[in-house]
C-alpha cells in the first residue's frame, strides 16, 4: 500500500496548475464591470415638515388606533367596516398574492438543497432470429434495476442564498401590502359612508326649500285672490316647487348611489345597500399629531413598508444576478443495482455507482449575464424611486389633510354664521311680503341665498369627515410591522444605496 504522505506529496506538482486553471477560468468569466445601482434612498428627516405641521396638538402617542374608525361613534358604520373586512373580493386578492409570494420562497429555498430521486423498473425483450441470428434470437432476457441519484448545486457564491433572501423579502412585501389593502378598505367604506351622510343631509335641505316653496306659494295665492299680486308671482312661485322637487330626487339619487357603493365594498349585491340605515350625525376625528413625524411615519405607512422591503428585494437580486458570473459547481451521484433477475438484485455483485462532480464557467454568452445584471440594477433604482416618492407623497398627504382640517373648521364656522343670517333674512321677508310691505323678489332673493348657505354648509361638514378619514388613513391608520416585516421598517440604509 502507498503511504499518504506519498500520494500528498504526489499531487504538490499539479497543485500550481490547478491554481492556474482556476485563475484562467477566473479570469475568462463575463466582467460585471461598469455596471451598478445608482439610486439613492431618501433620508425622510431631510424633508422640512415643522413649520406647515406647527400648531397643531403633538403627542408621542398620537398615532391611531387599529380600529381608528370606531371613533366617529356608530355601530353600523363598525358593521360594515367588519363585513367589509370578511367578504370584499379584493382582499381575497391580496391574501392570494401573499400566499404566491410564499410559494416562490419555498421554491426559492428547495434550489439551495439537494435533490434525491428514486427508480426501480423491469425491462424485458425477445428478439427475432430472423432479425439477429440464431444466437440472441428466439430467447426472452430480462434484468431488473433500482437506483437513486442525487444531484446537488453547491453555492460557492452564495447566488441561491441572495435569490432565497429577495424571494423572503418579497414575502415581506405582500404581507404588507395585504394589511395594506385592509388599511384601504376601511378608509373606503368611512368615506362612502359619510358620503351616504352628506347625501341625507342634502335631501333634508332638499325637503325643506320644497316646504318653503310650498308656503310661498300658499302665501301668493291668497295675495293673488286678494288682488295684491298678478299671475306673474302665482307663476313664478309655482315654477319653484318642480325644481325644489328635483333637488329632492337627485338627493335620494346620491343617497341610492353611496348605498350601492357601500353594499359593493362590503362585497354584497345592492340589495344589501337598501338595509343600510341613514347614518348617525358624524364628527369629525379629532386632530393630534405624532411628535415624531416625519421619521417615525415611515414606519407606521404599509405602502413605505412595503416599498422599503422591494428595495431589500431588489437589492438580494443583485447579488444573485452577479454570482452567475463565476464558475459553479455541481455534484452528481447515481447508485444502485442491476441484475437479469430480480432476485439477483440484493447481490453484492449488482451494484453500480456513478459520481460525476461538474465545474462550468460562463466565457461567453453574447452578453446575456450583463444585460440581465443591468436589467436587476435597474430594478433596484426603479424600487429606490417607487420608495423616495412614497416618502414624499406620504408627508405631503399628512399636510394637506392637515391643512384641510383647519382650514375646513374656520370655513364651516363661518358658514354656519351664513346659515343663520340667510334664515334671519328669509324670516324678516316673509314678514314684510305677508304684511304687504315687502315684495314677492325680496322673498325670491333670500330664499335661494338660504339654500345655498344649507347646501354650502353640508359639503362643508361632510368634508370634515372625509378629510379626517383621509388623515388617519394618512398617518397609517393603525399599522404597525410586527415579527419579519417589523425588521427593515425603518433601516435608514440598504446594502446596495
Amino acid at each position: 500500500m502507498t503511504p499518504i504522505t506519498d500520494r500528498t506529496s504526489s499531487l504538490r506538482p499539479l497543485r500550481p496548475v490547478l491554481l492556474s486553471v482556476l485563475a484562467l477560468a477566473l479570469a475568462a468569466c463575463a466582467s460585471t464591470g461598469g455596471l451598478e445601482p445608482h439610486g439613492k434612498l431618501l433620508d425622510a428627516d431631510s424633508l422640512q415638515a415643522q413649520r406647515t405641521l406647527a400648531g397643531h396638538p403633538l403627542s408621542p402617542a398620537a398615532w391611531p388606533a387599529t380600529d381608528w374608525w370606531r371613533a366617529l361613534n356608530d355601530p353600523q358604520l363598525d358593521a360594515l367596516i367588519a363585513e367589509g373586512l370578511q367578504h370584499n373580493p379584493g382582499l381575497d386578492a391580496a391574501d392570494a398574492r401573499l400566499r404566491q409570494a410564499r410559494a416562490q420562497i419555498g421554491t426559492a429555498h428547495a434550489d439551495r438543497l439537494p435533490s434525491v430521486n428514486a427508480s426501480g423498473g423491469y425491462t424485458g425483450v425477445r428478439l427475432p432470429e430472423s432479425m439477429v441470428g440464431d444466437e440472441l434470437g428466439g430467447s426472452y432476457a430480462g434484468s431488473g434495476q433500482a437506483y437513486v441519484s442525487v444531484s446537488y448545486g453547491v453555492d460557492l457564491w452564495g447566488g441561491k442564498r441572495a435569490a432565497w433572501e429577495a424571494a423572503v423579502d418579497s414575502g415581506h412585501a405582500a404581507a404588507v401590502d395585504a394589511q395594506a389593502a385592509r388599511l384601504n378598505l376601511s378608509a373606503g367604506i368611512a368615506e362612502a359612508y359619510a358620503q351616504l351622510g352628506y347625501a341625507w343631509r342634502l335631501h333634508d335641505v332638499a325637503s325643506e326649500e320644497l316646504d318653503r316653496s310650498q308656503k310661498t306659494l300658499t302665501l301668493v295665492r291668497q295675495r293673488r285672490a286678494a288682488g295684491i299680486d298678478s299671475d306673474l308671482q302665482t307663476r313664478q312661485a309655482e315654477a319653484r316647487i318642480p325644481v325644489a322637487q328635483q333637488q329632492l330626487q337627485a338627493a335620494q339619487q346620491q343617497i341610492d348611489d353611496a348605498r350601492t357603493a357601500l353594499a359593493a365594498l362590503v362585497g354584497q349585491g345592492p340589495d344589501r345597500g337598501l338595509k343600510i340605515e341613514r347614518p348617525q350625525p358624524l364628527n369629525p376625528l379629532a386632530l393630534q399629531l405624532p411628535s415624531v413625524l416625519p421619521s417615525e411615519l415611515l414606519g407606521r405607512r404599509p405602502d413605505i413598508v412595503a416599498a422599503r422591503w422591494r428595495v431589500e428585494a431588489a437589492g438580494r437580486e443583485i447579488d444573485a444576478s452577479k454570482a452567475k458570473f463565476y464558475p459553479s459547481l455541481n455534484l452528481t451521484a447515481l447508485g444502485g443495482v442491476v441484475a437479469g433477475e430480480v432476485d439477483q438484485l440484493l447481490k453484492s455483485g449488482s451494484t453500480f455507482a456513478f459520481i460525476a462532480p461538474a465545474l462550468s464557467l460562463p466565457i461567453f454568452d453574447g452578453g446575456r449575464l450583463r444585460a440581465n445584471l443591468d436589467k436587476t440594477d435597474a430594478q433596484y433604482d426603479l424600487a429606490v424611486a417607487n420608495y423616495n416618492q412614497s416618502v414624499v407623497d406620504a408627508l405631503r398627504e399628512v399636510a394637506d389633510q392637515v391643512n384641510a382640517v383647519r382650514s375646513l373648521a374656520e370655513q364651516a364656522a363661518s358658514q354656519a354664521q351664513a346659515v343663520d343670517t340667510a334664515r334671519a333674512a328669509h324670516d324678516l321677508a316673509q314678514q314684510r311680503y305677508k304684511a304687504g310691505v315687502g315684495s314677492y323678489l325680496d322673498v325670491l332673493s333670500v330664499e335661494a341665498q338660504l339654500l345655498q348657505s344649507q347646501q354650502q354648509l353640508a359639503a362643508l361638514q361632510s368634508r370634515q369627515i372625509l378629510v379626517s378619514v383621509r388623515l388617519s388613513q394618512a398617518l397609517g391608520g393603525g399599522f404597525t410591522p410586527s415579527g419579519d416585516t417589523a425588521t427593515l421598517a425603518t433601516a435608514p440604509e440598504s446594502t446596495h444605496s
